[in-house]
């Protein structure tokens, strides 16, 4: 049997599975603001405790802070039960980016130190890494080269 294009877009339509794209975006929405008043409130801590250290320093603890929860939980396995229902939400603050090196390292580990644990890690973080040191370089150069002119 052979179909049209418009038959077969009414076949897919009827056959594929519904998704309830509203609340998705919400819960999204939601866990992503929820982990950034978390990063707000652990930044807010700090400067209460530690005023002394100023400004950047507090910047750099609380990105500390947040990196270790968001490691903690995936270690502990509960943020990827975040993820599966936040999904973006959970994916984008920087909690999911440690989550993104963790999570291979988890997987990994049964492999050994070396080649599971290492050279896993970064299988998914890595290729961010590397695109974002070549951006910032790049970026440097043409700003260096703008400068002499």
């Amino acid at each position: 049997m052979r179909m049209d294009k418009k038959e077969y877009a009414e076949l897919v339509e009827q056959t594929a599975p519904k998704t309830k794209e509203g609340k998705t975006i919400l819960l999204a929405f939601a866990v992503g603001g929820l982990i950034c008043v978390i990063g707000q409130a652990i930044s807010d801590a700090l400067g209460a405790l530690l005023p002394q250290f100023g400004a950047k320093n507090i910047a750099a603890l609380t990105g500390v802070a947040m990196i270790f929860l968001g490691s903690l939980l995936t270690g502990l396995g509960v943020y990827d039960k975040i993820g599966y229902y936040a999904g973006a939400g959970s994916v984008l603050p920087i909690t999911g980016f440690a989550n993104s090196i963790v999570s291979p390292a988890i997987e990994y580990n049964k492999e050994g130190i070396v080649f599971g644990l290492m050279a896993k890690m970064f299988s998914i973080a890595g290729p961010v890494i590397v695109s974002g040191i070549s951006a910032s370089v790049l970026i440097g150069i043409v700003y260096y080269i703008i400068g002499l002119f």
